[in-house]
């Protein structure tokens, strides 16, 4: 059933609404094939765009919505219960996009975001590296300063829309192989640049609509223009960036987890047992009441934290939370409803087995859970 959303404004209700009308049909009708096929949905992120669903953190002098984070990470997750894909594809195209709205020039801001907040490109954060996941500041990729640009050598993994992306916010080293976090600079990278180049798919066991690869880049030249921020500056752009792309995941896995809820409770008011629906079994409904309350827990941390950015506050704590509970709880939601379902959860022919499949992701995605254990307890003590 609809979420019952306490929304700032008549505009922002709009929003909504235009939401889950793409939702009802552009999505709905289309996931369960394109999730079998393994089938990208590109021109769902044009229809994004032309709705200007793409940009509504944004400012709309650069094709933005001006919408809080409040506002924008509820779309996210109306998006995600729709077709998780979707919803993540979104959130990390805004993450894409976060470092030449935040610390861009005013002349790469006009020359840049209404392209990239306008459904014509499409983007990917390229962060990751095979030995350097957590460990990000240690990452090897190479931009060598030169006359006309910066050469870069080095590859990226793990990378969301790798090899669809039509451009890749890249964090490379330009200083001293040694000069860890501040060695690293941020650079705007358009896909068709001659030395880039996306590996295969990786075979992933959920999430098979999005492509997900290594992206490697040979001495590929990048401008000296399309440098995000000053040499130097890009960790801890990286850093800034991800604060906000966690809240985009906990939208995303709270979305994921309302659907596998909302499948169970319709489930357990159809089938019936011993003569009655199984919702009037305890043992049921009890599952169906902790499975509501984790969500709803959930949706009120990440907007809560978002309310924080909104206001101009600190928020990384918060962010950190928001990421591990809302992506724990939707790993016990969808494996619950699976559970609900019975026999009938573990085949294809429901989607509750899907769910559980795309909620692991997000226990991994943006700073594994383990990771965001470390920043809440540093966070806490002082030390970061």
């Amino acid at each position: 059933m609809p979420v019952e959303r306490a929304l700032p404004t008549e505009e922002a209700g709009d929003l909504l609404e235009l939401t889950r009308d793409v939702v009802a049909k552009e999505l709905g009708p289309r996931v369960a094939r394109d999730e079998a096929r393994g089938t990208f949905p590109r021109d769902v992120f044009t229809t994004l765009g032309a709705t200007g669903l793409l940009g509504l953190p944004y400012p709309s002098e650069y094709g933005g919505g001006d919408q809080p984070y409040e506002v924008y990470l509820q779309m996210v997750e109306e998006l995600a219960a729709g077709w998780l894909a979707v919803g993540l594809g979104l959130s990390v195209h805004t993450l894409a996009c976060f470092p030449v709205a935040t610390y861009g020039t005013e002349d790469q801001r006009r020359r840049l975001l209404p392209e990239l907040l306008g459904g014509e490109l499409l983007g990917a954060y390229c962060l990751s590296e095979a030995h350097s996941g957590s460990d990000a500041a240690a990452l090897a990729t190479r931009a060598e300063p030169e006359a006309d640009g910066y050469r870069v050598s080095g590859g990226k993994t793990w990378i969301t829309h790798g090899g669809v992306a039509d451009f890749y916010t890249l964090f490379a080293r330009t200083g001293s192989p040694d000069s860890g976090a501040k060695g690293i600079s941020c650079l705007h990278v358009p896909a068709a640049t001659p030395g880039l180049e996306a590996q295969a798919p990786e075979q992933k066991m959920g999430m098979s609509s999005s492509p997900t690869a290594a992206v490697s880049f040979d001495g590929a030249l990048v401008a000296h223009q399309d440098r995000i921020g000053a040499e130097g500056q890009g960790f801890s752009i990286a850093l800034a960036a991800l604060d906000s792309g966690r809240l985009g995941i906990a939208a995303c896995a709270v979305g994921l987890a309302q659907a596998a809820l909302d499948a169970a409770v319709d489930y357990a008011q159809q089938r019936e047992q011993f003569g009655q629906p199984i919702a009037n079994f305890q043992g049921v409904s009890f599952l169906l009441a902790d499975m509501a309350t984790q969500v709803s827990a959930a949706r009120e941390l990440y907007l809560s934290a978002a309310r924080l950015r909104d206001r101009g506050h600190a928020y990384s704590r918060q962010a950190a939370m928001a990421k591990l509970f809302a992506s724990d709880a939707a790993m016990r939601v969808t494996t619950d409803a699976v559970q609900v379902l019975g026999g009938y959860g573990y085949t294809t022919d429901f989607p509750v087995e899907r769910f559980m499949r795309e909620a692991k992701v997000l226990q991994i995605v943006e700073g594994t859970n383990q990771i965001q254990r470390m920043v809440i307890g540093r966070s806490l003590t002082g030390q970061g």
